[in-house]
């Protein structure tokens, strides 16, 4: 999925936070309710101007913003 057409920033919006189709829905938050056990679809119910599609591509960005070559423990 390209979601350089979804996830926008911009400085004036969510202090510059990747957010939604320029929506004050920082990726961030839509990510924080699938890993609180919401699903798409309750996300959907909840939140009526945001799309399947927009849901996908906050995933898709965490995916890519996790690639990582290795990942080294910080010593505690």
């Amino acid at each position: 999925m390209n979601h350089s057409d979804r996830i926008t920033l911009d400085p004036a919006i969510c202090h510059g936070k990747p957010c939604i189709r320029g929506l004050r829905y920082p990726v961030e938050s839509l990510l924080e309710l699938l890993a609180g056990g919401m699903t798409t679809e309750d996300i959907l119910a909840d939140y009526e101007d945001l799309e399947r599609d927009d849901v996908l591509a906050a995933l898709s960005y965490a995916a890519r913003l996790a690639h990582v070559k290795r990942m080294e423990r910080f010593a505690a």
